[in-house]
């Protein structure tokens, strides 16, 4: 079961990837798209949504590419899901029926909601930096 969606996991990914580069390198899309197994044109969609909310920027030329923004311990997960999908993804239902609340409750509400504020606070409070250091650390991986 997927909590958030396709474009949100390869922001992140791709957010992850730059923020484990020195800081101020650029890293170019086709890498990107070439190193983390992703389509060229999803991913250039995705980084340009995450540009406009100023997370990362943008360079052309030969040594342009992608570039975090701002520094790394100041962009939360929360941050760049936000940015490519907006802020509802903790304030639905998750079986999606309009009106699902205290008062008309699905289902699943009571046990969602719990859920969903231990997740968004896990997001918020989940760096960038934090999360690139373990990466590194620990060998992790972005790509299949």
């Amino acid at each position: 079961m997927a909590i958030i969606s396709k474009s949100s996991e390869y922001g992140l990914r791709a957010a992850l990837y730059i923020a484990a580069r020195p800081v101020g390198d650029y890293v170019s899309i086709g890498e990107m798209s070439q190193k983390l197994g992703i389509s060229f044109h999803f991913l250039t969609k995705i980084l340009q949504k995450l540009t406009q909310g100023g997370l990362l920027k943008s360079r052309r030329g030969a040594k342009g590419g992608i570039a975090l923004a701002k520094p790394a311990d100041t962009i939360s997960l929360l941050d760049i899901v936000e940015n490519v999908d907006g802020a509802d993804l903790f304030g639905g239902c998750i079986l999606g029926l309009v009106g699902c609340g205290v008062k008309r409750p699905c289902p699943l509400h009571q046990h969602w909601s719990r859920e969903r504020t231990r997740i968004e606070a896990m997001f918020r409070k989940m760096t960038l930096q934090r999360l690139a250091c373990e990466t590194a650390r620990n060998q992790l991986r972005l790509a299949d």
